[in-house]
């Protein structure tokens, strides 16, 4: 694992560096050009955008550990992932509907919890037909916080829902997989678990259990 994570922060470092070159050189164009350019300029921008998100996921997942480590309170890293992703649970004609008690904290670094949560229910978003809910609830159960997301989408077979978070595996056309495997990777590290079950036409269940935190002295 210390050699795939110094060969991905290598490998990530030499292919970030010609794609943000070429980005600049392409939005230097896209200032004086045909409406017709701008729009090739643009598709172009956006491969570029998505290639350096792949290259991100692929580098948190070889390095993992989570630097920054802090305590955390779940309601305030709750409300602000629901705000990252209002804009898209409106454009899908959903809603979220959250219940987090104010009580319940985790050990973690912040930005790390925050994009694992994020690529779950953005997965939840994106499978709900017409004006579907995500439910997201959280509780204390004897050392474990529990938090429960559960949507009214699409839905998955066993056989799908049996392959989530293998590498390269994904149910999106231009999906890597990566973001899952991610997401595996972060709630491992800060000793936690993850557990899907679905059903098509029905919807999704996810259970995440993560430490709870009682000490305010977190030892990192």
């Amino acid at each position: 694992m210390q050699i795939i994570s110094e060969l991905a922060a290598s490998v990530a470092h030499e292919v970030r560096n010609p794609l943000q070159v070429t980005r600049g050189f392409l939005q230097l164009l896209n200032v004086n050009t045909t409406e017709k350019t701008k729009k090739y300029l643009s598709l172009a921008l956006d491969e570029l955008d998505r290639a350096s998100d792949i290259i991100t996921d692929f580098l948190t997942f070889a390095k993992p550990q989570l630097d920054h480590v802090a305590k955390l309170h779940l309601a305030t890293e709750m409300k602000h992932i629901e705000g990252v992703l209002l804009p898209l649970t409106n454009l899908q004609g959903g809603e979220i509907v959250s219940n987090i008690p104010n009580d319940l904290y985790i050990k973690g670094n912040s930005a790390k919890f925050k994009q694992a949560l994020i690529n779950i229910i953005k997965n939840s978003i994106e499978s709900l037909r017409g004006k579907g809910q995500i439910r997201i609830s959280a509780l204390k159960e004897r050392n474990d916080v529990v938090i429960v997301i559960r949507d009214n989408g699409e839905g998955m077979d066993e056989a799908t829902v049996a392959k989530l978070g293998q590498p390269y595996f994904s149910t999106k056309t231009k999906g890597t997989g990566l973001g899952l495997m991610v997401t595996f990777r972060i709630i491992e590290v800060m000793n936690g678990s993850i557990h899907f079950s679905s059903e098509l036409g029905v919807g999704t269940e996810v259970i995440i259990r993560i430490p709870f935190v009682q000490d305010e002295r977190i030892d990192v």
